[in-house]
């Protein structure tokens, strides 16, 4: 049976979902006992467009403050500012300027309100602070109380009985509540007191359980939600406080804060630039244009919730939280809820097939019973008497059609993948990864192909200088135990002008820790190259002082280089710059000879020098050349980029991660696909991926320029080889990554860190930002923060990917079988005998058995290393496999037939005849042996292809405690709660029968895992599911 056909209406991408087809799964869903537990979590789509409404309105402000205000300004007055009112509070603190004003100036990019105040020290003298010691620790909670904190306002958590309540919207709980209410107001009037309320208190207590279980598991739920929420919204950023640096959460800031901003990071809030390097700022988010906007001493407003799109700089906190705009636009952001995923979806289409199968079982059962039980009446001639007594079996006769709904419309489905995604999620973040987009864990478990950087994912990202080739000599870089100074075999004048290049033309700074030492704040690059001249003998501070940085390109992705332009202490100018080997070395025309002299770059020593590169690359290190120029004048608009000399060439040694070749062997040997794609020189990037297991001798490697001259043909050509990509820019990944989905349909995954990556790991189907070296515009482009940058971190995400959809599997599987057991047995039941084996009571804890307790046990096992040993699902694969549809098939025909043969032979079968209460015994062992039937068909469940049900099985504590709880709870009911489940208690030998029946089945799921099903040709030999074939003889265990 293929159920794919069925479920074309409930089909939705992975990523960004059209709300078209969003709107047109949730108009298919037709039956739905629950609506507002089963769409709790998917999105609402009217206050998503609410809040869409809201957020164009506030960016419509922004704009018209940014456009029209500043022009109105032009006309105002400075010297005629209105009177601003300072509270008592604030002026005893110290302050004088009132926490509105400043808000006013900034939003209003009010720059004549600034030079009123003084310019940015003004306004830090108003705020009582230093621009050079920033905040004190100790005057933060008087400036949270009188400015603000800097949170958004968020709704406030859902409580308990929140989640009590919209489990008692069940429809079908409602209808039985009812029955209930009637049974007890007809049943005590003809049985009396307490028989006459049995039937209805057993039902009403049932439902209390199945309400309490069910809003337990729910709230379970969004506390781990809740917990994952507010990781994913932990930002740091660099300030300075108490006269030295320090990273500090985006919440804890507060007015006067000195912040320190770089490429990639959010605006934490609206604030004054103090000093910057080409600072360009990403107002898109704010105010919807697209235009970057420069900052400067004219344009000096920076706002909360923008991204610094290109260089570097400090800035004045002056307004926090809610006074921001960026606080009013995140209130409208919390609208609206989350995208549900493909396989909620495609579950609800399930849900909604087996509902109406159901349904329709359901009015026939009923009007069955109720025609032959006024047949009955009329043969007796007694169609004319009627009696409160056949006014309960009919209550009792709708109670049973509702309670066989309730058992039948599996609404446990689609939560049971939000529950499944939850727990996985959790785990995860234990495993330090961050699932920031539900679907991402789904979809994870498909891919095909991981594209990885390599620095810092499958290297360390602690480097440090191994070699340097300076005055045409290579050097081993070694550090001195005893602090001293490395002595270089070279000039002084060289080594002075190399230590100008390495302190003047980096992004790193030397600053006090809180211990009084010395530390590099910066990029493990920077780092290393800072610890190279500080370990040279060079000063930082006093050559920072000495000369005066006129201006600065910051190193990014498609430059790979960075540049500064300095004035020196004598006069003129210097250019200074560092970078990609092959890019910086084309722009040099002299290199310093070994007396230290300059001297012309001939074309045997351009090669001597590639050689060198070459030698440094093939050995792993990462290499940069170190440049200058000497300028003539007083000033230059651009830095230049050519005529520069070449001072040396640096080898950075960055060792590949522990685990990181074991972790390539995984995926290669789950079918995922692993590429390097990589800005590095190709002969580091080949070496270190040979040393990872990613190059193979028949695989390519190309450098981007080449990769993006190419053909279309010839890309299809050479990506199916193609293992490493070097010197490659975003736009090579972005590239890469869409060929590799549309024209090879591969699910693609791909790890970023730079705001240059954001278009690749938005294009794939899973985004991968790293935790560590990622930049915030990086992180929220990003499916999946991976917190430790590790490469064998991606790994687990993969397992875990699997986890989901193989647990949903194995819970649809067992689902599917208590449906058609409990719908057929009731249903021929009624027909043939005119009543049903299984009372409503009974059913209610049967449905929490496979709905709740099935999910918790199957939808949350762990995942086991052999997930890792089957090939990806593709694309298009159909869920519910043919491999489900022989196990539920089988198990049913087995239950049935048993069942059937007890419901109407089990007198003669059990030999009760001669017990006085034959008819209870037997409905209780009908009720005891289907319960069981489930209890061992939940292990069966456990592996849907291999033998060996019980391996792992102890290692998952919250299935084992689910079995073992409903085994106690099972015996409670049979021997104790009779009155109301209308149950009699069992002999042991009865009991024993009971279990047997359920054990059956695991011999008879072994003979069913033989019977073969057939295989879909795939360009890989896959099993019909996407998975390896059904393995014989010992490797069934």
């Amino acid at each position: 049976m293929d159920f794919e056909k069925f479920l074309k209406e409930f089909d939705v991408e992975p990523k960004n979902p059209s709300e078209a087809a969003i709107r047109r799964w949730r108009s298919a869903v037709s039956i739905v006992k629950n609506r507002r537990r089963r769409f709790r979590m998917t999105a609402d789509l009217d206050k998503r467009s609410e809040a869409e409404k809201k957020k164009l309105k506030i960016q419509e402000k922004i704009r018209v403050a940014l456009y029209v205000q500043k022009a109105a300004l032009q006309f105002i007055d400075a010297g005629a500012r209105g009177e601003y009112t300072l509270s008592d509070e604030a002026r005893e603190a110290g302050f004088s300027i009132p926490a509105d004003e400043l808000a006013s100036i900034v939003r209003g990019h009010d720059i004549k309100g600034l030079k009123f105040h003084g310019g940015v020290e003004g306004i830090a003298r108003k705020v009582c602070v230093s621009l050079d010691e920033g905040v004190h620790e100790s005057d933060i909670p008087i400036r949270q109380k009188i400015f603000g904190i800097n949170r958004y306002t968020e709704k406030p958590p859902r409580i308990f009985l929140m989640f009590v309540w919209d489990a008692l919207q069940d429809l079908t709980l409602i209808i039985l509540m009812v029955c209930a209410v009637l049974s007890i107001g007809v049943g005590l009037p003809t049985e009396g007191w307490p028989a006459g309320v049995y039937d209805g208190l057993g039902i009403l207590l049932s439902i209390i359980l199945v309400v309490m279980v069910t809003a337990t598991s729910d709230y379970k739920q969004s506390l781990q939600f809740l917990d994952l929420d507010r990781e994913k919204k932990k930002i740091s950023i660099q300030v300075t406080r108490d006269e030295r640096r320090q990273k500090v959460s985006i919440y804890d800031l507060v007015v006067g804060d000195v912040v320190h901003l770089y490429i990639g990071d959010q605006v934490p809030a609206d604030g004054i630039f103090i000093s910057n390097h080409s600072l360009v700022i990403d107002e898109s988010s704010l105010s919807g244009e697209s235009e970057p906007v420069h900052i400067y001493n004219e344009k000096p407003f920076l706002l909360s919730g923008t991204k610094v799109q290109d260089g570097s700089g400090t800035m004045l906190v002056t307004t926090v939280g809610m006074r921001t705009e960026w606080g009013k636009l995140m209130e409208t952001l919390n609208e609206g809820g989350v995208d549900e995923t493909p396989l909620q979806v495609k579950l609800n289409g399930v849900a909604t097939i087996i509902g109406k199968i159901g349904l329709s079982f359901a009015v026939v059962t009923f009007l069955v019973l109720a025609i032959r039980f006024m047949v009955e009446k009329a043969i007796r001639h007694e169609f004319t008497h009627w009696s409160s007594a056949d006014a309960l079996t009919l209550i009792d006769y709708f109670a049973i059609a509702v309670t066989i709904i309730v058992v039948a419309v599996p609404e446990g489905l689609p939560l049971a993948v939000t529950l499944s995604l939850a727990f996985a999620m959790k785990k995860l973040m234990d495993d330090r990864a961050l699932v920031r987009h539900l679907s991402a864990c789904e979809t994870m478990g498909s891919a095909s192909c991981i594209c990885t950087d390599k620095t810092g994912t499958l290297t360390t990202n602690h480097m440090v200088v191994s070699k340097i080739w300076i005055s045409t000599k290579i050097t081993d870089v070694k550090t001195k135990e005893d602090g001293s100074i490395f002595q270089l075999e070279t000039t002084e004048r060289a080594l002075n002008i190399l230590l100008q290049a390495i302190i003047q033309n980096t992004g790193s700074e030397v600053v006090k820790d809180k211990e009084g030492k010395n530390t590099i704040i910066g990029t493990p690059t920077e780092i290393a190259l800072l610890e190279l001249g500080l370990l040279l003998g060079g000063d930082f501070k006093a050559q920072r002082k000495e000369f005066k940085i006129i201006k600065v390109e910051p190193f990014n992705s498609v430059r790979k280089k960075m540049s500064v332009l300095v004035a020196l202490p004598e006069g003129g100018l210097r250019a200074f710059c560092k970078g990609a080997s092959e890019i910086v070395l084309e722009m040099c025309d002299k290199v310093i000879d070994d007396s230290g002299e300059i001297v012309p770059l001939s074309e045997e020593k351009f090669q001597e020098v590639t050689d060198i590169i070459n030698g440094f690359a093939s050995e792993a290190l990462r290499t940069l050349c170190l440049v200058f120029k000497d300028l003539n004048g007083s000033s230059y608009e651009n830095i230049p980029d050519n005529g520069y000399t070449l001072i040396a060439v640096v080898g950075i040694k960055d060792p590949v991660r522990p685990g990181v070749k074991e972790a390539v062997q995984t995926c290669l040997a789950a079918g995922i696909f692993v590429r390097m794609v990589t800005g590095d020189n190709i002969n580091t990037a080949k070496a270190i991926a040979r040393e990872c297991g990613i190059l193979t001798p028949d695989g390519v490697a190309v450098e981007g320029p080449e990769f993006r001259n190419m053909s279309p043909d010839e890309m299809k050509r050479i990506i199916p080889k193609l293992q490493v990509m070097a010197r490659s820019l975003p736009l090579d990944k972005h590239t890469l990554v869409t060929q590799l989905r549309n024209t090879f349909g591969e699910v693609v995954a791909v790890t970023g860190d730079g705001t240059n990556d954001a278009p690749a790991l938005h294009e794939s189907d899973i985004g991968l930002a790293m935790g560590i070296a990622g930049t915030e515009v990086a992180k929220e482009s990003a499916d999946v923060i991976i917190l430790d940058d590790n490469f064998s971190t991606i790994i687990k995400v993969a397992k875990w990917g699997r986890s989901v959809y193989i647990n949903i599997q194995k819970f649809v599987q067992f689902q599917l079988t208590v449906n058609i057991v409990a719908l057929i047995i009731n249903f021929v039941s009624a027909c043939v005998s005119g009543s049903a084996p299984l009372t409503a009571v009974q059913l209610l804890w049967v449905n929490m058995i496979m709905d709740t307790l099935g999910a918790l046990a199957l939808a949350t096992e762990p995942p086991n290393d052999a997930l890792m040993e089957r090939l990806p699902v593709g694309r298009g694969e159909s869920f519910i496999t043919k491999v489900m549809w022989r196990n539920i098939i089988g198990q049913s025909i087995y239950q049935l037939i048993v069942l059937g043969l007890l419901n109407f032979d089990g007198k003669q079968l059990l030999q009760l005849i001669r017990l006085d209460a034959t008819d209870d015994v037997l409905k209780t062992v009908i009720f005891n042996s289907f319960v069981f039937c489930q209890v061992f068909n939940e292990i069966n469940s456990r592996e849907m292809e291999k033998i060996n049900i019980f391996r792992g099985m102890l290692n998952s504590w919250l299935f084992t405690g689910v079995m073992v709880a409903t085994v106690v709870f099972q015996v409670i009911i049979v021997e104790f709660l009779g009155a109301i489940a209308s149950t009699v208690p069992l002999s042991w030998q009865l009991w024993l029968f009971c279990v047997l029946i359920g054990a059956v089945s695991m011999p008879i799921a072994v003979v069913i895992k033989f019977i073969p099903v057939g295989k879909v040709t795939t360009a890989k030999p896959k099993h019909h599911d996407g998975y390896e074939a059904l393995p014989s003889g010992p490797e069934l265990t």
